[in-house]
């Protein structure tokens, strides 16, 4: 990580006059991918509508074919732009097609449709995202080598000693990829995003940062451009950002996404029966929960390394090898929230935040 954050390809404080760069971001048709492009406007936006609404090729994402490739994209948050600074803006859109109908790819408007339904309940969501930093192939403090073990043990200079010293590590043995952490984690500060922490993983090159608390549909706009925010960094630093559940096949820990629940309800004096049944009518949808939880999960979802079984519901109090885990001062204090551990880290915050406050407050 030897770019830093400061060193930007071009003058981050470049005066612009007036004019104001607005950088339009969109989720391409694979669902998982990125897409930006700039928009120069006369004024400072202060709120989503106040961002003209553009349109892209869409043949180009996967979203459109050539005969008819106009894709519009609609403006829905907007966020200061950490790598252009000064009055740029990031803004987050949606995706629909000229006739005002939202792509096939676009999940953000089933999730506001549903959040809608449940404005009083205050639905409070905080992501845990995991991910994994590669560079020239390899995680970061992971060998480079093209070397094969032929048929014996992986033993070689360099190699990673098995998972203990790493989580939390201190150390420049233990520690890589602290400096795009940081970087990450100042970036999405800068943006306005409702980030509230970061820490090193399990597994060696892997990290974790967290979102929220986020009310309803906020969880899904925060978390999706803390992402982009994450690739940027990663193009500065020539690092590549993995979203992989299991990015290395093996002892070794997934990467997940940690999506912790509570309604006003459950935050209450005596909302722990509430969280309890709510944690009952996510048993009985088990298998629906989990078929959009991510894919490739059933990777890493193995009832190992701080997984459940991906085909068994399970629950308990502190333990982090359920399905849903109740924290213990939720039980001590009779309210509060629990932990969904089942999402994948590449899942999609727009379908499975929803799906919680369905099946767990709309569903009789």
């Amino acid at each position: 990580c030897s770019r830093k954050m400061e060193n930007y390809p071009y003058p981050p404080d470049c005066d612009h006059g007036k004019r104001v760069l607005l950088e339009y971001v969109w989720i391409d048709g694979t669902g998982q991918n990125y897409r930006s492009k700039t928009k120069v406007v006369e004024t400072e936006p202060k709120t989503p509508a106040d961002c003209p609404v553009w349109n892209y090729d869409g043949s180009s994402t996967y979203q459109a074919m050539g005969h008819d490739s106009e894709v519009y994209i609609t403006p829905r948050a907007i966020f200061n732009d950490p790598f252009r600074r000064g009055n740029s803006k990031l803004v987050l859109c949606d995706c629909i097609t000229p006739a005002g109908e939202p792509l096939s790819s676009n999940t953000r408007a089933a999730a506001a449709a549903i959040f809608e339904q449940c404005k009083e309940l205050e639905p409070w969501f905080g992501i845990e995202q995991e991910y994994t930093l590669f560079k020239d192939g390899a995680p970061l403090g992971w060998p480079r080598s093209n070397a094969r073990s032929f048929g014996g043990p992986c033993v070689q200079l360099g190699y990673p000693g098995p998972q203990g010293p790493y989580y939390c590590g201190a150390g420049y043995d233990v520690s890589f990829g602290r400096a795009f952490s940081d970087a990450h984690l100042k970036a999405c500060l800068y943006a306005g995003v409702t980030i509230s922490g970061t820490n090193g993983e399990v597994m060696p090159g892997q990290w974790e940062y967290q979102v929220g608390p986020c009310v309803g549909i906020d969880s899904g706009d925060h978390l999706h451009i803390s992402r982009y925010i994450a690739h940027r960094v990663g193009e500065l630093m020539g690092i590549v950002v993995s979203l992989d559940p299991k990015p290395v096949p093996g002892d070794w820990n997934g990467a997940g996404c940690h999506t912790n629940f509570s309604t006003k309800p459950m935050r209450s004096p005596g909302g722990f029966k509430v969280i309890l049944d709510a944690v009952e009518k996510l048993g009985k949808k088990h298998m629906k929960h989990v078929e959009v939880y991510g894919e490739g999960n059933e990777r890493r979802m193995t009832g190992q390394h701080e997984t459940s079984r991906l085909d068994e519901f399970s629950s308990g109090v502190a333990n982090r090898g359920c399905s849903v885990r109740i924290p213990r001062f939720t039980e001590r204090d009779d309210c509060g929230y629990f932990e969904d551990r089942r999402p994948a880290s590449n899942m999609d915050p727009y379908v499975v935040t929803p799906l919680i406050v369905e099946t767990c407050c709309l569903d009789a």
